[in-house]
């Protein structure tokens, strides 16, 4: 029990700082991916509901490509793929030098697609869920296009949206534990290395379930919480 407890502890001699760390790095990821795949995600959704049909078309291919390929996949393509074209490119224009792509900037943009294309579908859902009346008495009182959107259809949208968008978070948190294949220190990363150095595999990965199940509690309290408020109209100006 001692050598389990010096495993765990802070300090030269045990792993707590090193898998903290890592806990920070997930949940930095899984926070800048999330501002990201909204907006992508919400501009899809535009293109769907469009009545261009080029529009439409470019909307529905971005949605099957990532909805359709597995997350890891599409990690690698963005790591390791951008990275190949950029060289590709630079051989193609004659300049010199290695560019190399940020894993974290990778990670954040891989699982920013991917979030995008499933967030769309939850806006579709919500835009179709508001009452057509909605738009055209904003613009029998005089509302633009743009007010109408910013100050009648966005504030149901994120009632009606919120639950799904909630969800997809906690998929998202979940899904950051891929980027410890491309060399992240998140929290499966930290622990893979120190159940590789132990030889405590089942505490190490026990652990590290502990720290998403937590995250995931803690998170889903704090989504709660802002969905009832929203729901009473608190959050929606």
């Amino acid at each position: 029990m001692d050598g389990i407890l010096t495993l765990l502890s802070f300090g030269p001699e045990g792993w707590s700082d090193e898998i903290a760390g890592g806990v920070i790095i997930t949940v930095s990821l899984a926070l800048a991916t999330l501002p990201f795949g909204l907006a992508v995600g919400f501009a899809v959704a535009l293109g769907k509901i469009s009545g261009d049909r080029a529009l439409r078309l470019a909307a529905n291919i971005y949605t099957t490509i990532f909805r359709g390929l597995p997350e890891l996949l599409t990690l690698f393509l963005v790591f390791y793929g951008a990275q190949i074209a950029i060289q590709h490119l630079m051989r193609i224009t004659g300049s010199a030098g290695t560019i190399e792509i940020n894993a974290f900037v990778a990670g954040m943009v891989a699982l920013g697609a991917v979030f995008s294309a499933y967030a769309s579908e939850v806006f579709v859902s919500a835009f179709r869920a508001i009452p057509r009346g909605q738009y055209e008495g904003a613009y029998a009182i005089g509302l633009s296009r743009r007010r109408t959107m910013r100050l009648v259809i966005l504030p149901q949208l994120i009632r009606f949206a919120l639950p799904g968008l909630s969800n997809l978070w906690l998929i998202l948190l979940k899904e950051t534990s891929l980027v410890s294949v491309i060399g992240i220190a998140d929290i499966l990363r930290q622990t893979q290395v120190a159940a590789r150095v132990t030889k405590q595999a089942f505490l190490f990965f026990g652990l590290a379930c502990l720290i998403y199940l937590a995250l995931a509690v803690l998170f889903s309290i704090v989504l709660s919480a802002i969905e009832r408020r929203v729901s009473l109209g608190g959050a929606v100006r």
